[in-house]
């Protein structure tokens, strides 16, 4: 007694409806992958870089010319970052240290407006300005002001600590 054969083995071939899954699945991948992707950068940085983009704007020219003013006084800023404090060291166009300035220096984080704090610096030395604040850490942006004398000086950078 013979077994009876199997019918012989139809070879795989691409079909219509095969091409068209395939297409349909590599799109739905993309706009899916697009999708989470504007989310993500949408959540993190909704593209306001002002608060009152409109208003900077309007005052653009002034900053500028404040910008030429500062320049041409001359004056000098270097600002450290010390264990909990903050240290700027202020310096007229010869090198001399500027003397019983009115100097503040406000923290802000570079990605949020969280923690920003204003700090009263004091004259510890010559052109010395100290100012302490208890719990920093990381990456912060410090934008001093001093005014005396009938001007003004504003310097900024960014200060990282451990």
């Amino acid at each position: 007694m013979t077994l009876p054969s199997k019918p012989p083995r139809v070879p795989f071939t691409v079909k219509g409806w095969h091409v068209a899954a395939g297409v349909v699945a590599f799109f739905a991948v993309v706009i899916g992958v697009d999708a989470a992707f504007l989310t993500l950068a949408y959540r993190t940085h909704p593209g306001q870089v002002a608060p009152r983009p409109y208003e900077a704007g309007l005052i653009y020219n002034t900053e500028l010319e404040r910008l030429r003013v500062q320049e041409a006084l001359g004056w000098r800023a270097a600002i450290e970052a010390r264990p909990d404090a903050v240290m700027v060291l202020l310096r007229d166009r010869d090198g001399q240290p500027l003397r019983g300035l009115k100097v503040t220096a406000t923290l802000l984080r570079p990605a949020t407006e969280q923690g920003r704090s204003v700090l009263i610096l004091n004259e510890t030395a010559p052109g010395q300005y100290l100012g302490s604040r208890a719990g920093l850490s990381g990456a912060w942006d410090a934008r001093v002001d001093a005014e005396g004398g009938g001007h003004s000086f504003v310097a900024g950078r960014r200060l990282t600590w451990p």
